[in-house]
């Protein structure tokens, strides 16, 4: 070439080829790719059970152009294997390759003497039932699930020899015993147990008295209990029943007290009654059973103390109650009076309470000449009822509460209601109720 002609590249490319090619590739690694832009250049992203996300250089409308790089996902149940970002690149090819494979969870281990279904096989979300052949129980998981980690939600799963032998124990024993005594010798033959791979079973347990033992009186539980070579169990119960000869059991009185020596209702016991406070004993005081199991004498039972209103004097009356009861007088002006009403709503809840303490309440509301008295239901005439508030010295015009014990000694005055809890707690230390405590206790009487 001649100095100072300059040559176009058109015309430099007709004279040599190679140099044409040459800049051509060199504009295309230098970026003067603007020829392209837009243009796909590698082939279409597919992803089989995923997805591409790419994103381009300059936002072109395909996603396939030159520099465009994808992120590949696959879905849920599927794994990615290979490259997880690819970029296309001027060979018209992209960086990686892919693939996503259904997640696949190792093979589950076969229970001994059973086995187990599967909905799809050993892939992702696949749901395996166990069962066991006849005669095993299922121990364990009952189903597993292949799950995304590759591994399965269950599977520790075992089928167990759980069919039992037989055992057939002998039928209730009942024998009576003997006059005068409370046991009865009592047997019968040892069972043994059968079992289908196993025969016939005899060695047997036995939990209770052996054959030939003296029972005392009463029902007495048996049970045998046999094992197969598997360790499977059967059990078997029957009881032993011993009559003794007896009596109706008889039944402390209501607010009374009994005693009753040797068995306390066998042939020959006999029976002593008592009543609590306030109460009259009515019918035998003693009662012994019989040899034909009837009791001697007519039915116990302890009535409350017949108060009579009617007497002359205030006391008259007091007398009736004299190392029987203990009195809790209430005086008000008048039925309205707040006082009174409180002190009565309190003790409305607390009856038993008083009962239990052999306490009565005595009340007498209003003044002269209008006041009354009652004790409970039963009304008090007015004069006696004055007789009563001028003997006690309670005052008609204001409120009083006046607690009296068994010998008519006055305990404890207030001027003001107080609460059942209250008055409870100043009985109980009284040293009488403490005896009274220890019987009622022993025949069972609590609130």
């Amino acid at each position: 070439m001649r100095p100072g002609v300059s040559l176009t590249p058109a015309a430099l490319c007709e004279m040599d080829r190679w140099f044409c090619v040459c800049v051509l590739l060199l504009g295309l690694q230098l970026g003067s790719s603007r020829a392209y832009d837009g243009v796909p250049w590698c082939a279409p992203v597919k992803v089989k059970h995923g997805q591409a996300r790419c994103q381009t250089p300059h936002r072109e409308r395909y996603e396939n152009v030159l520099g465009t790089r994808c992120k590949i996902q696959c879905k849920r149940g599927y794994e990615l294997q290979g490259s997880s970002e690819i970029l296309c690149m001027a060979t018209k090819l992209w960086s990686g390759k892919f693939t996503c494979r259904e997640i696949r969870c190792p093979k589950l281990p076969m229970p001994s003497n059973g086995g187990y279904k599967c909905t799809d096989g050993s892939y992702y979300n696949s749901r395996c039932q166990f069962f066991c052949s006849p005669g095993y129980t299922l121990r364990g998981d009952r189903s597993a699930t292949c799950q995304y980690s590759k591994t399965w939600s269950g599977g520790r799963s075992t089928c167990l020899d759980v069919d039992p032998p037989t055992i057939k124990c002998p039928s209730v024993k009942e024998k009576t015993a003997e006059p005068g005594k409370l046991t009865a010798k009592v047997t019968w033959d040892t069972p043994e147990g059968k079992d289908t791979a196993d025969g016939i079973l005899t060695d047997v347990d036995l939990k209770g008295k052996p054959p030939g033992t003296h029972f005392p009186e009463g029902n007495h539980k048996q049970s045998y209990t046999v094992y197969d070579r598997a360790g499977n169990k059967a059990s078997c119960r029957f009881n032993v029943r011993v009559i003794v000869r007896r009596c109706t059991p008889l039944s402390v009185p209501e607010n009374g007290w009994m005693k009753c020596d040797a068995a306390g209702d066998n042939y020959g016991a006999t029976c002593q009654f008592r009543c609590l406070g306030g109460h009259e004993l009515r019918g035998s005081a003693a009662r012994v059973c019989q040899f034909n199991m009837e009791w001697s004498g007519i039915e116990t039972s302890c009535a409350p103390l017949n108060i009579n209103v009617g007497v002359r004097s205030a006391a008259a009356l007091l007398d009736q109650f004299y190392e029987k009861r203990r009195l809790l007088i209430i005086s008000a002006p008048t039925a309205a009076n707040h006082y009174y009403r409180f002190q009565m709503t309190n003790l409305q809840h607390a009856q038993c309470g008083l009962d239990l303490r052999h306490v009565t309440v005595i009340e007498i509301v209003g003044t002269y000449p209008s006041q009354i008295g009652r004790i409970r239901h039963r009304l008090i005439p007015p004069g006696l009822a004055l007789q009563l508030r001028l003997l006690l010295q309670l005052s008609q015009n204001s409120f009083n509460l006046l607690l009296l014990d068994k010998q008519g000694v006055d305990k404890h005055r207030y001027t003001y209601p107080i609460t059942s809890a209250e008055i409870f707690s100043l009985i109980d230390v009284f040293p009488l109720r403490t005896e009274e405590a220890i019987l009622q206790k022993e025949a069972g009487h609590s609130c």
